[in-house]
């Protein structure tokens, strides 16, 4: 008993402290009286306890408030985190959307004021061999697509099919070394031909020395080739040079299309596709 005692005497002494007030209250009821010197010994004694006792449960419950405030905000700014990602998701998507409607728009655009059959196509592929420039078409031989024909876009010719199966085409780019068009300038009429040189500026060939051309003019399809119709866009002069010996004058022109970036292009059925199936640029392209 004695050892219990001494082991515990800390807790009894501190449960008597405060068990005292309690039990002095209930002893004197609703009846006031003025405390003695022994309530007011065990209130100095156990009042920094009950203090410190409050202190820290206050303190643990404030503790367990903010750590569940805490939780509740980290949670909140996850969920607005994964809203946020989902909403430039969506944005994203979109703009992409709205970008394609308009090129599609534009596409049809054209496609309805053009004279002859227009076949609507997505670029499916990219041909990574530099000797030939080629994307191929998710049209082909079922769509009413073959070999010959002319490939453009709202903003200017593509280039011709040069390979057709049953779903998809193959296209050589107008960029293509062995790539040779017949143009003229919009603004003189004067012909010459647009010759291609790999990934950049084409090149203006046979064009007469005393011919009307200037930087800036803009070039276009003359159709005497038979492969592209009339009047399509080819691109603009630019380094033009005029050389003070020799029969022809040189110049670039800038494609008016960027074949880097093709999306949706339309293939053009029309006769000069027939004549164009046995033409000599085909037969380059095919070499």
């Amino acid at each position: 008993m004695l050892s219990l005692l001494k082991r515990y005497r800390r807790f009894l002494l501190v449960a008597a402290l405060l068990l005292y007030p309690l039990g002095a209250f209930l002893l004197g009821g609703r009846r006031g009286r003025d405390p003695n010197f022994v309530d007011r010994g065990v209130i100095a004694l156990t009042a920094p306890v009950q203090q410190g006792l409050t202190a820290g449960i206050d303190g643990a419950v404030a503790a367990v408030r903010n750590y569940l405030d805490l939780r509740g905000v980290r949670q909140d700014n996850d969920a607005l985190r994964l809203e946020n990602l989902q909403l430039r998701a969506t944005v994203q998507a979109l703009g992409e959307a709205r970008s394609e409607n308009s090129r599609l728009r534009k596409l049809l655009s054209y496609a309805e004021a053009a004279p002859g059959p227009e076949i609507p196509a997505r670029v499916v592929g990219v041909n990574p061999v530099a000797k030939l420039l080629s994307v191929r078409i998710s049209s082909g031989e079922k769509d009413g697509v073959f070999r010959g024909m002319s490939v453009v876009t709202p903003d200017g010719i593509v280039g011709q099919v040069i390979r057709s199966t049953g779903g998809y085409a193959d296209v050589a780019l107008v960029t293509d070394p062995q790539s040779r068009v017949a143009v003229r300038v919009q603004r003189s009429r004067a012909r010459g031909t647009a010759a291609g040189a790999g990934n950049g500026p084409l090149t203006l060939e046979n064009m007469l020395r005393t011919e009307d051309v200037e930087d800036g003019d803009l070039i276009i399809t003359s159709g005497t080739d038979g492969i592209y119709p009339p009047g399509l866009v080819v691109g603009r002069v630019t380094q033009l040079e005029k050389k003070e010996h020799g029969m022809f004058q040189g110049a670039d022109i800038q494609p008016a299309v960027d074949t880097s970036r093709l999306e949706e292009v339309l293939v053009v059925g029309s006769p000069y596709s027939a004549m164009a199936s046995g033409g000599a640029s085909a037969e380059g392209a095919q070499k």
